[in-house]
């Protein structure tokens, strides 16, 4: 394929690419509309959480994967694992919709640590990387490593701002909300879950079947 060789123009490239993505309601999407009820900075929380283990799997994958083709096992089983963890997640979250909430003796590293997991079991992430992800980086290789940290840092930059917008907003509007809103937002987290989860273990059996 051929490849973005001035910088600027790829630097736009992902972040149009990332927007994209970022936009998409998904999981990362549903746990910061959740923790944006008790924190305005929660949406930067998830970010760092999300950070934690979305850059070193971007320099893994900058030099060691993007050597090799990933076996189409590899993604079957992302697929399948991930999406069985993230359907668990959402049944566990609709289970719990009806619970009180158990106070948080460290609202700020819980929030993180959300992030962290949200994404390690998200398997739309991992494929993505594997995947879209995974050709980006062959492009960054061009501009060097100083290339592809900006990159890296544009990339994140994108995550980090769209989530802090979300939680900012979500925060300052809750006084507008009644208990059947927030049970709205508690099955919407649940769903997105198992719908992802759901969609993820269905794709990775197809490309097994077939």
């Amino acid at each position: 394929m051929a490849y973005v060789t001035d910088l600027p123009v790829f630097l736009a490239t992902v972040l149009i690419i990332s927007l994209s993505g970022v936009l998409m309601p998904g999981p990362l999407f549903a746990v910061t509309l959740k923790r944006a009820e008790k924190s305005k900075f929660s949406g930067a929380l998830i970010a760092l959480g999300h950070g934690i283990v979305e850059v070193p799997l971007m320099f893994l994958i900058y030099f060691v994967l993007s050597q090799y083709n990933i076996p189409t096992s590899v993604q079957i089983t992302v697929g399948l694992i991930g999406g069985a963890l993230m359907v668990f997640m959402g049944l566990q979250t609709f289970r719990n919709r009806n619970k009180p909430e158990t106070p948080i003796l460290s609202p700020m590293r819980d929030t993180i640590l959300a992030g962290v997991y949200t994404t390690a079991i998200n398997a739309g992430f991992i494929l993505w990387w594997l995947t879209v992800g995974t050709t980006l980086i062959l492009n960054a290789q061009l501009f060097g490593l100083l290339g592809f940290s900006i990159f890296t840092g544009v990339h994140w930059l994108t995550d980090l701002a769209v989530y802090s917008v979300t939680s900012f907003v979500v925060f300052k509007s809750q006084r507008f909300w009644n208990t059947k809103v927030r049970m709205g937002i508690t099955l919407f987290c649940a769903a997105v879950f198992i719908g992802f989860g759901l969609s993820f273990m269905g794709s990775a059996l197809w490309t097994l079947l077939t």
